[in-house]
């Protein structure tokens, strides 16, 4: 069965006008560089779009990693967040365009799930706002990392999903992978319920080529979600390009916590510890590192999307501004070498 047919959007009537371009091929036209400090308004069409199978969204999206907590995110007995600062956060990046937002039903912590956040800050949701959600590997009540999910284990958590944000389909299921076996059966038990219309598109999380191409020949794969930012993975460029050459979006994590993973930026050195060369270029345009390695992530290809998260609206406004960044040709040299080394 065909995924499901693609629902009415309405993106004329929420973005900005003048900023989405035919989407699935090059970023919307530069608007001026920004210079200063980033403007709050800088919608987040400014990056340019994409297309998920049918989905067209905005380059610059939103993870929702970070709004359940403040401090450490994946742990047990992480801090609660104010429920009233993490729903406003969401409407506002809303209002900023973003119409693209990462979420897990394992993203979560005592007294709040982002995925609740979400259907509380957000329901009826936008025609045009895309929920992209990951199984794979849940967590238990206490948010103990439990074992990996096998394939007939894939349904409930997609459930889990469907309940928790108040949808009757989901827009895009990742599937996460830890280790480097064999993904045919666990994708192939998503790809009944993309079949069954629980699912309109599928993509992988924490996967190497092989097992792309593996999930290829049984579903198509929309979006390749692996950690990658600038010095975070080198490792991973050809894969980035590899799955531009397949029209398959990337979509790092960790982008800017780069080695602070999910403990934030601060604990990988991505803050007053940075590179001096990356701090050069951030005073260059007036902006901050964090805008600087967002700005990079994107400049790898018009099918790379960034889903930097926070619970802060000040760093939510930055992050989006990021999307109207341009680096000059030189200046992403000096970056390229610096991610390399």
């Amino acid at each position: 069965m065909n995924p499901l047919p693609r629902a009415p959007r309405s993106s004329d009537a929420t973005r900005p006008s003048g900023t989405t371009p035919p989407a699935g091929t090059t970023p919307s036209a530069d608007p001026a560089p920004l210079s200063g400090p980033a403007p709050s308004a800088v919608p987040a069409a400014a990056a340019g779009t994409w297309t998920l199978g049918d989905l067209e969204v905005n380059r610059i999206g939103f993870g929702a990693m970070r709004l359940a907590q403040t401090g450490a995110a994946l742990v047990p007995g992480a801090v609660p967040r104010e429920r009233g600062q993490a729903v406003d956060v969401l409407r506002r990046a809303v209002e900023l365009g973003v119409n693209h937002i990462d979420t897990a039903a394992f993203y979560f912590s005592p007294l709040r799930s982002a995925n609740e956040l979400i259907n509380r800050a957000l329901s009826p949701y936008p025609d045009d706002l895309v929920i992209a959600t990951k199984v794979g590997q849940p967590r238990d009540p206490s948010g103990a990392w439990l074992p990996h999910a096998r394939p007939e284990q894939l349904r409930g958590l997609v459930e889990e999903n469907l309940r928790q944000l108040g949808r009757d389909h989901l827009d895009l299921v990742n599937l996460r992978v830890v280790g480097d076996g064999p993904v045919a059966e666990r994708f192939g038990a998503l790809a009944e319920l993309r079949a069954a219309g629980l699912v309109r598109h599928l993509g992988l999380s924490n996967v190497r080529p092989h097992q792309l191409a593996e999930a290829q020949a049984v579903a198509p794969v929309v979006c390749v979600q692996n950690m990658y930012g600038l010095g975070v993975a080198p490792e991973q460029d050809a894969f980035v390009e590899l799955c531009r050459e397949q029209g398959v979006a990337f979509v790092p994590f960790y982008a800017i916590a780069a080695a602070g993973r999910q403990y934030g930026a601060a604990a990988g050195g991505a803050a007053g510890g940075e590179d001096p060369l990356l701090v050069e270029v951030a005073r260059a345009h007036g902006v901050s590192p964090a805008q600087v390695r967002i700005a990079w992530t994107l400049h790898r290809g018009p099918h790379v999307l960034a889903i930097p998260g926070t619970g802060d609206p000040a760093h939510l406004a930055a992050n989006v501004a990021a999307g109207a960044l341009r680096l000059s040709a030189a200046e992403l040299a000096l970056l390229d070498a610096l991610h390399r080394r």
